[in-house]
């Protein structure tokens, strides 16, 4: 049994946001690796498996999170790995990515589908509820 808490890997293009999100994941409990774009995030996934990705869905390509979330959902040693992509295209571009069936979101190779500014209890509910733990990291 593995005794160390589940790593979250956050990938982001900004600084402030992985700092923050980092904060707010370890005070609940979890671990944490940051990424700023999506290949240091795939060569990190060869260093340690994740529990949990949280990738921003534009960075240097509006597609970025896309293709990361899809990436990963293709590797047979990470397809089980939960995806949550995050974005504040909408209140930034006004464009609206935001998955309104389950077959829109398997469509984004994503597990779940946040707004930014992130909330830090959607977040913590968010990763919680995927993997399968309560609040505060706990396994209930």
């Amino acid at each position: 049994m593995n005794s160390q808490p589940p790593l979250v890997l956050l990938v982001d293009d900004d600084r402030d946001f992985l700092e923050m999100t980092s904060h707010v994941l370890e005070a609940a409990g979890y671990r944490t690796a940051c990424a700023s774009d999506p290949a240091a995030a795939l060569d990190a996934m060869t260093r340690e498996k994740p529990s949990l990705v949280v990738s921003d869905l534009m960075m240097k390509a509006l597609d970025s999170g896309f293709s990361l979330a899809r990436q990963i959902k293709a590797d047979p040693n990470l397809r089980g790995v939960p995806v949550v992509l995050a974005t504040a295209i909408a209140s930034r571009l006004g464009m609206d990515f935001t998955p309104r069936t389950r077959e829109d979101l398997a469509a984004m190779h994503a597990d779940a589908f946040l707004e930014k500014p992130l909330r830090p209890a959607d977040l913590l509910a968010t990763v919680g509820r995927l993997l399968g733990r309560g609040p505060g990291g706990t396994t209930p």
